[in-house]
């Protein structure tokens, strides 16, 4: 049965295989709501086998990517919950960020505006981040008495930016601008608003036209390989990349070589 979330849009190109997801309360920023958190988990978890989608893109309508945790529907009741209830939350937005890294598609963010707390670690999870110029971002959690430690951020930033600049943009909350988040590496591309679907389709194509088992098992190598030593890395690595040898990819690449001819993956 094809995916039908209600509380953003979502589309398939079937021509490309892409899968587009898109934030839609630009009234309120894109801001979550319970129900957002829970359908995007939900949808990502189905998306990790979803027939006909090899790839991913996430973006927002209007002029912010997400600001985060919305202020009336999920901050204010947070404080009728008991301890429980709390952790019921919070273990609910990590859930999220568990099941974009632990999609196998390949997950593209295309950051049309400011990004902020909660969007900020949905970026951050994403595996390839495309802003447009006024996609600011801030881990805002610190400027509300929270630890900057949310979501997973803790994990995530510092592969991503190095220790130095995880501790700051953790600790201090504040926004940096799309030019300085690319000179750190949070950003790998920043392009005028115009082109920002553009670029992200253009990639997301790309990932989609390419070895979907082989990619899969690459974001799993990222995601696992920080537990290890480097004997345990080589020795996993080693037995994925065998595995993949016996997969038809495999000879396709090699035949398409021969061929002089682009390669056509499962």
């Amino acid at each position: 049965m094809a995916l039908d979330p209600k509380s953003f849009l979502y589309r398939v190109d079937p021509a490309t295989s892409v899968a587009t997801i898109t934030l839609n309360r630009p009234e309120r920023l894109n801001a979550l709501t319970f129900e957002v958190y829970t359908e995007l988990r939900d949808t990502f978890r189905a998306l990790d086998s979803e027939p006909g989608v090899r790839a991913i893109i996430i973006t927002g309508t209007g002029r912010a990517f997400c600001t985060g945790g919305d202020v009336e529907d999920i901050i204010g009741s947070l404080f009728s919950r008991d301890p429980a209830g709390l952790l019921e939350f919070t273990r609910l937005t990590g859930d999220l960020i568990l099941s974009i890294r632990q999609c196998r598609r390949p997950v593209v963010a295309a950051l049309n505006g400011p990004v902020a707390g909660a969007g900020a670690v949905i970026a951050a999870a994403s595996d390839i981040r495309i802003a447009a110029e006024s996609a600011k971002i801030a881990f805002l959690f610190s400027r509300v008495g929270l630890t900057g430690a949310d979501m997973g951020a803790a994990w995530l930033l510092p592969r991503i930016v190095g220790l130095a600049h995880a501790s700051e943009l953790l600790m201090l909350g504040d926004f940096i601008t799309a030019e300085r988040a690319a000179e750190i590496g949070l950003y790998n591309r920043v392009v005028p608003a115009e082109r920002l679907m553009t670029e992200a389709t253009d990639i997301a194509t790309r990932l989609a036209r390419g070895p979907s088992l082989a990619l899969g098992v690459t974001k799993q190598a990222l995601n696992e390989e920080a537990a290890m030593d480097l004997v345990s890395a080589i020795e996993w690595e080693a037995r994925a990349q065998a595995d993949c040898m016996q997969n038809p990819n495999f000879r396709e690449a090699y035949e398409a070589f021969r061929a002089k001819r682009d390669a056509k993956f499962e």
